[in-house]
């Protein structure tokens, strides 16, 4: 790579790595904003909430990396221009593939990245995203109890605490379980915290009586100053972990095991999961490809390149919406898939074609550059 190559190839990726950041931090804040509901609600720690978000990271950098290009590429091009650097490019004797080649290799190497990231590393983070859903879903112990609340975990059992403090310890607690021989008991004490012993969960009650009324009437009072309450029977099973088709590889989307029920029904949905994978990432030099083209497809303005910006921004965004449409659609109808793919593709090649139309001979075009140059000086 020359000088005037690095050259250009510093000055756009600078401007991408910060919108890259700046728009993944966007929609990172707005993902953790979810995820507060396992806070609030299933009474999970601060460790829980930032993994719960940080794996939502590589599906969210894969979303805004195309706009983050195109948006940073705009930025760096438009300086570029206004300040006749590329001019003076052109004027050196480069040709404009020449010029536009280092963004079009940053847009490459920005879509080998978002190909690693949709192949191995977006599955891996869902996966464990997965996982750590089901396990606090099915961790019925961590709501079974809510201060100054009613709970009913499971049928027959009611819970109640009058207050809980920072400790996690319970105060006044009150138990009342129905079996299904028609027996009751009613258990009361002081305080009590939720420990594991023997690799259970147990609810450990200190200063407490029990009350048990038996199905011919006859009533059992106790009292103890420690007793330990199983949960085993209010805790769920381990639940067997359903992948989604973001949480597959990409072998297992083109060749789902078919003796599956739910793979026979999805195959299609499957299918159009994999091709979207491979797509995607081409949005990456889609967006590079149009932002060139709002600054190189047409004359040097001196008043700016407004216009032309927002008819390009405006296309860019059809085209992105357009391959979201394409994806939905080929999850009912297997041959729409290949729109996943032209879509990008056709797109790149009206905006590279929009960029190369003018054909001027070398004599002429280095004439015109020089008085532009003679102009600027002036």
């Amino acid at each position: 790579m020359r000088l005037i190559d690095r050259y250009l190839f510093r000055q756009l990726l600078g401007p991408t790595l910060l919108a890259v950041a700046a728009l993944t931090g966007v929609a990172l804040l707005s993902e953790s904003l979810s995820g507060l509901d396992y806070i609030v609600n299933q009474r999970q720690s601060a460790i829980v909430f930032l993994k719960l978000t940080l794996l939502h990271l590589p599906e969210l950098t894969n979303l805004t990396l195309p706009i983050a290009v195109f948006v940073a590429a705009l930025v760096a091009l438009n300086r570029l221009h206004t300040e006749q650097e590329i001019i003076v490019c052109f004027a050196g004797g480069m040709s404009r593939w020449r010029v536009i080649s280092p963004a079009i290799r940053l847009a490459s190497w920005i879509t080998l990245l978002a190909l690693i990231m949709n192949f191995w590393v977006q599955p891996l983070a869902f996966r464990t995203l997965r996982e750590l859903l089901t396990g606090i879903k099915t961790d019925v112990t961590a709501t079974l109890v809510r201060e100054g609340e009613f709970t009913q975990p499971v049928p027959g059992l009611t819970v109640y605490a009058q207050s809980i403090d920072s400790k996690g310890d319970m105060h006044n607690l009150f138990i009342h379980q129905t079996k299904d021989d028609g027996s009751a008991t009613t258990y009361m004490a002081n305080s009590g915290r939720i420990e594991k012993r023997d690799g259970g969960p147990v609810l450990l009650m200190h200063d407490g009586s029990t009350q048990e009324f038996s199905p011919r009437g006859v009533l059992n009072f106790l009292t103890f100053s420690e007793y330990p309450y199983a949960l085993d029977q209010v805790s769920k099973p381990d639940a067997l972990v359903h992948y989604k088709p973001s949480d597959r590889y990409l072998h297992e989307l083109f060749h789902p095991d078919l003796q599956q029920t739910w793979e026979q029904r999805n195959r299609k949905g499957l299918l159009a999961e994999g091709h979207a994978r491979i797509a995607s990432p081409l949005y990456n030099i889609t967006a590079m490809a149009m932002a060139l083209s709002a600054i190189l497809g047409g004359g040097f303005s001196r008043l700016g390149y407004g216009r032309r910006i927002a008819l390009v921004g405006g296309a860019a965004i059809l085209v992105r919406i357009l391959g979201f449409v394409a994806q939905s659609a080929s999850d009912g109808t297997v041959w729409v898939n290949t729109l996943q793919y032209a879509i990008p593709v056709v797109a790149t090649a009206v905006a590279l074609r929009t960029i190369f139309r003018r054909r001027v001979s070398r004599a002429i075009d280095m004439q015109q550059r020089s008085s532009r140059i003679a102009q600027a000086a002036a």
